[in-house]
C-alpha cells in the first residue's frame, strides 16, 4: 500500500541543556505523529514525555479516526493519571510534559495539543499555527508552568501530570495533496520566528530538506532549549 504522507522526525539536546527532556514519535503505519516536551524545572521531565511516546507507540489503530483520537485521550489520560501517582509517591510538586500530536483521515487532519508545544500547517504558500499555547500572560524563554516568572513572564497554563482531569485541545484541518505540517517543542520558537519558518516551507518542498534547515538554523543560534519537530507532508 502506497502511503498518502511522507514524514520525518528528529531530536536533539541542544546547546545549553544538560540531557534532553524531549521525546517524538513518527507512527505512518497508523497516521500518527507526536511531539512531547518534559516540563524543564521540575523533576523527571524525560520520564513523563518518555512515557508519553511509549504508551502512544503501542496504541493500535482500530475502528474509525474517532475511536483512534478517543483511544489517545484515553492514553493521555491514563499517562496523567500515573505522573500524578508518581509525584505524590515521590513527594514532588510535578512530573510532567507538554504535548501535541497530529492524526491523518483520508477527508480530514486532526491536531491536538496539551501545552505550549504547537502545530503549524502549511497551505496554499502559507505556514499558520493551527494550534493555541496554553499560556497566560506573555510566553518567553523561562515560562513554566503554575508560577509567575520574572519580569512578567507568562505562566504554563495545561501540562500532562499537572491536573487531575485532562483537556486536549482539538482542531481539525483539510487532508489535501501538497499540505504540510509541523510538530515542534518550543526550543524551535525560541529560535526561529513564525516568519522564519514559513520561508523554509516555502523554499523547500521536501520534509527532509525542511527538518535539516530548521535544526540547522536552531543549532547555529543559541540552542537554549531541548529542540524537536516532526515534519509530515501529504503527497501529491
Amino acid at each position: 500500500m502506497t502511503l498518502r504522507y511522507e514524514s520525518v522526525g528528529h531530536t536533539d539536546t541542544g546547546k545549553v541543556r544538560a540531557h534532553n527532556e524531549d521525546a517524538i514519535l513518527v507512527r505512518d503505519d497508523v497516521g500518527l505523529w507526536v511531539v512531547a516536551d518534559g516540563l524543564g524545572g521540575h523533576t523527571a521531565g524525560d520520564v513523563a514525555s518518555g512515557m508519553i511516546v511509549d504508551r502512544l507507540r503501542a496504541l493500535p489503530r482500530q475502528g474509525d479516526v474517532f475511536d483512534f483520537v478517543e483511544a489517545i485521550e484515553d492514553t493521555l489520560s491514563q499517562v496523567n493519571a500515573e505522573l500524578r501517582r508518581v509525584a505524590r509517591e515521590q513527594n514532588v510538586d510535578v512530573i510532567g510534559s507538554t504535548v501535541v500530536v497530529l492524526v491523518h483521515d483520508k477527508d480530514f487532519m486532526l491536531c491536538g495539543w496539551v501545552g505550549d508545544s504547537r502545530g503549524y500547517c502549511f497551505e496554499d504558500g502559507h505556514l499558520r499555527q493551527i494550534t493555541r499555547d496554553h499560556v497566560h500572560g506573555a510566553k518567553s524563554d523561562v515560562t513554566q508552568l503554575g508560577q509567575a516568572q520574572p519580569a512578567g513572564a507568562g505562566v504554563l497554563t495545561r501540562a500532562i501530570g499537572a491536573e487531575e482531569q485532562l483537556f486536549v485541545d482539538w482542531v481539525v484541518t483539510g487532508s489535501r495533496p501538497g499540505m504540510a505540517f509541523l510538530l515542534c517543542s518550543d526550543g524551535i520558537n525560541k529560535e526561529l520566528s513564525d516568519a522564519e519558518l514559513d520561508q523554509e516551507y516555502r523554499e523547500h518542498n521536501d520534509p527532509q530538506m525542511v527538518l535539516a534547515r530548521l535544526f540547522e538554523l536552531s543549532l547555529n543560534r543559541a540552542g537554549r532549549d531541548n529542540i524537536s519537530a516532526v515534519v509530515v507532508r501529504l503527497r501529491d
